[in-house]
């Protein structure tokens, strides 16, 4: 594990693009350098993973400053930085007070995702608000080495409660960094609740997935909470009834989530009796695909179905394994769909596009003798900004369909 940060140096060091290497699109503004793009000696690999370093191309022009870690496949970050500013506590809160002026014009009430990465103008930092309480996930080596600043900065801008540093997940390992979780600042007991599109959503920022509540599935929310007025719902892969809870709160008959995690479907129970709606929601644990196919052999129908798997496909690699997994969702799914129902479906894996969901998507759905209209197709929410040079970033994909 890399346990050398560092704070900004002096005198920056330079690293240099290997000379084939085409600098235009960084200067455009693609914020990733790769190792192989670079010319890495043994005095460049010694630099300590987290400081800033200055990049230039072949004919020695200037990139920009760049958050440096020789250790990681993604070598160099893009920061906006201007060459005198440093990635200090006073840095760190204008940028917090920048996207906080964003997200607070769009929601009414401070729950919602602060810092978005790249987007954001800071790559590998994810920061979720929860009202009072910030979760923090630092996920490049320049975020830990400036983690103290972060949470002064946090501290006088938004006078928290509690911030929590959640130091774990596959892109802390590809950094190289260590794993860990902790309150760092104040107190807090686990369970928040948090308001959304009329429900009541019972998040766990200590010990439930990611940061406790995906907020980027709001505005898919919202519009599965319209389809599904007077509906009887099924929310597949529900977490803690993202879907399902939103779908009653816009007057749904009844829902049911499924989940393989018992955990949170406590936590969707909680949150609908909490609403106030715990006699029309139903929960049934276990795996998603045998969930499905046993209810189609128990002859369920539904006039509303949402399926929200984990990513199937996170890498390349994965791609044609995760569409094979979202062929199998949209097949299952569509065969508990009645006569003009909707199904909605999504991917959250950043190596499946949209174009590639929605064929996989779509054949699934003739598989199971089905056809349709797409009525919508969705992403994030708007506090999850897409990042203009990085595809990545739009990682969320949702097609909502009207089947006949």
């Amino acid at each position: 594990m890399v346990a050398r940060y560092a704070r900004q140096m002096t005198i920056r060091p330079t690293i240099k693009l290997r000379p084939k290497v085409n600098a235009q699109k960084l200067r455009f503004g693609f914020p990733w350098i790769y190792q192989d793009q670079l010319v890495l000696d043994r005095r460049s690999r010694a630099i300590p993973a987290g400081s800033l370093v200055t990049v230039v191309d072949g004919e020695g022009n200037t990139l920009g400053v760049w958050a440096y870690n020789a250790d990681s496949k993604i070598t160099c970050r893009k920061l906006k930085l201007d060459d005198s500013e440093d990635a200090d506590q006073a840095w760190l809160a204008k940028q917090l007070q920048m996207a906080a002026g964003h997200r607070d014009r769009l929601f009414d009430a401070p729950y919602y995702r602060l810092i978005h990465a790249e987007a954001d103008g800071c790559p590998g930092l994810i920061v979720d608000r929860f009202g009072d309480v910030f979760v923090v996930q630092p996920n490049a080596a320049w975020v830990e080495a400036r983690f103290e600043d972060l949470v002064s900065a946090l501290i006088a801008v938004f006078s928290p409660r509690a911030i929590i540093k959640n130091a774990q997940g596959r892109a802390r390992k590809l950094e190289g960094l260590d794993e860990g979780l902790d309150v760092v600042h104040g107190y807090v007991s686990g369970i928040i609740d948090v308001p959304m599109n009329g429900a009541i959503y019972k998040a766990d920022v200590l010990g439930g997935q990611k940061t406790g509540l995906f907020f980027d599935q709001r505005p898919n929310h919202a519009l599965f909470q319209r389809v599904s007025k007077d509906a009887h719902v099924l929310d597949v892969f529900s977490h803690v009834g993202g879907f399902s809870l939103a779908a009653l709160a816009g007057g749904a008959k009844h829902a049911l989530a499924v989940d393989g995690s018992e955990a949170a479907l406590k936590l969707a129970t909680e949150g609908a009796t909490a609403m106030g709606a715990a006699e029309r929601f139903q929960t049934r644990p276990g795996d998603a695909f045998d969930s499905m196919a046993a209810l189609k052999a128990e002859g369920h129908v539904y006039e509303a179905v949402v399926c929200d798997p984990p990513a199937f496909a996170p890498q390349k690699p994965a791609l044609e394994a995760g569409l094979r997994a979202y062929e199998r969702v949209a097949r299952l799914g569509a065969g508990l769909v009645g006569p003009g129902g909707y199904l909605c479906l999504c991917s959250c894996s950043h190596a499946a596009d949209l174009a590639r969901f929605r064929e996989a998507s779509l054949r699934g759905i003739g598989k199971a003798g089905r056809s349709g209209q797409i009525i919508a197709t969705g992403g994030a929410g708007p506090d999850h900004p897409v990042h203009s040079y990085l595809a990545e970033s739009a990682y969320l994909k949702s097609i909502f369909l009207r089947l006949d």
